[in-house]
């Protein structure tokens, strides 16, 4: 197995880590146990289309970490290239919120956020070096 497709794996699963960590770390911030009890949060209806989506987002970089083991060095570097841009953008959304709202919890969101981003952008990284290799 090529190292760098090890690597690319890794950092999915480090990916996929944060992202956990940050939906566990939301339920502590104030007033949103109420709001999910009351069935929705920040204005969204917590239902099966919210579930859904809220499982694929878990599941994706999951998923996602088996591809470069298994796909063909070409597909594998574009896909990852691919999905690492789409998914920094996703690592910054939730840190520019949070401190956009100046919210005392933004710090644990910002550190969350930077690993993700930092996570995908060295997938990016990973996959363009090896087309050099290659």
């Amino acid at each position: 197995m090529e190292d760098w497709k090890i690597k690319i794996s890794v950092l999915w699963l480090i990916y996929a880590g944060a992202s956990f960590a940050s939906g566990i770390l939301g339920i502590f911030e104030p007033d949103v146990i109420e709001q999910v009890m009351a069935g929705e949060i920040e204005g969204m209806k917590i239902g099966p289309e919210f579930l859904l989506l809220a499982a694929i987002i878990f599941l994706a970089p999951l998923v996602i970490a088996f591809l470069p083991l298994t796909l063909k060095d070409s597909t594998n570097r574009w896909a990852n290239i691919i999905l690492g841009i789409v998914f920094a953008v996703f690592a910054l959304v939730g840190p520019i919120e949070y401190l956009a709202k100046q919210s005392a919890y933004s710090a644990y969101a910002t550190l969350i956020g930077i690993v993700g981003f930092v996570a995908s952008a060295l997938i990016v990284w990973y996959a363009w070096k090896s087309k050099q290799k290659a």
